[in-house]
C-alpha cells in the first residue's frame, strides 16, 4: 500500500533511489571494515580489531535503519551483493591486504566519501523531493560517518 504522508510518488520514488545507494555506500563500508577487522596485524592489532568491530557495528544499525526508512517510504530495499556493487560510491580493493596505515586511510577516504554524498542527499532530500524526515534522517547518519571520520583521523595525525 502506497504511503499518503505529504510527498509526491515522483519524489518518494526519488528518495527510495536515493537511499538504495546510500544502503550500498554502507554495507560495503560494513563489508571492507569486516575485511580489515579480519585482517589487520602488527603492533596496534588489538586496538585496531576493535576499532574496526565498533565501527561495522555501529554501521550495522545504519544499515537496519536505512532499509526500513525505505520501506517507510513504500519501497523495498535492496538486498544483494550485485545491488550494493552497482549501486556503491565505494570503490573495492579485492585480493589487496593493506598495511594498518593503508586501512585507516583507505577507511577514512570511505568515510569522507560518504559524508560528501550526504551532504548533498540531505540538501536534495530538503530541497527537491521536499522529504523532511529523510533530510533529518541522513542528517543523523552523516554525523555519525563524521564521528567515525574523526577518530580514524587522529590515528593518522
Amino acid at each position: 500500500m502506497k504511503p499518503e504522508i505529504g510527498i509526491t510518488e515522483k519524489n518518494l520514488q526519488n528518495s527510495i533511489s536515493l537511499l538504495s545507494v546510500v544502503l550500498a555506500d554502507e554495507m560495503t563500508l560494513y563489508i571492507k571494515l569486516r575485511k580489515f577487522h579480519w585482517n589487520v596485524s602488527g603492533e596496534s592489532f588489538m586496538e585496531l580489531h576493535k576499532l574496526f568491530q565498533a565501527q561495522y557495528t555501529e554501521l550495522e544499525e545504519a544499515i537496519d535503519e536505512v532499509a526500513e526508512r525505505i520501506g517507510k517510504l513504500g519501497g523495498k530495499a535492496i538486498g544483494t551483493m550485485k545491488e550494493f556493487s552497482e549501486l556503491t560510491t565505494l570503490k573495492e580493493s579485492p585480493n589487496k591486504y593493506p598495511s594498518q596505515k593503508e586501512m585507516l586511510s583507505e577507511l577514512l577516504s570511505d568515510h569522507e566519501t560518504v559524508i560528501v554524498e550526504l551532504r548533498k542527499d540531505v540538501d536534495l532530500s530538503a530541497d527537491v523531493n521536499k522529504d523532511a524526515g529523510t533530510a533529518d534522517f541522513l542528517t543523523g547518519l552523516m554525523e555519525k560517518h563524521e564521528t567515525m571520520s574523526w577518530v580514524l583521523r587522529r590515528y593518522l595525525s
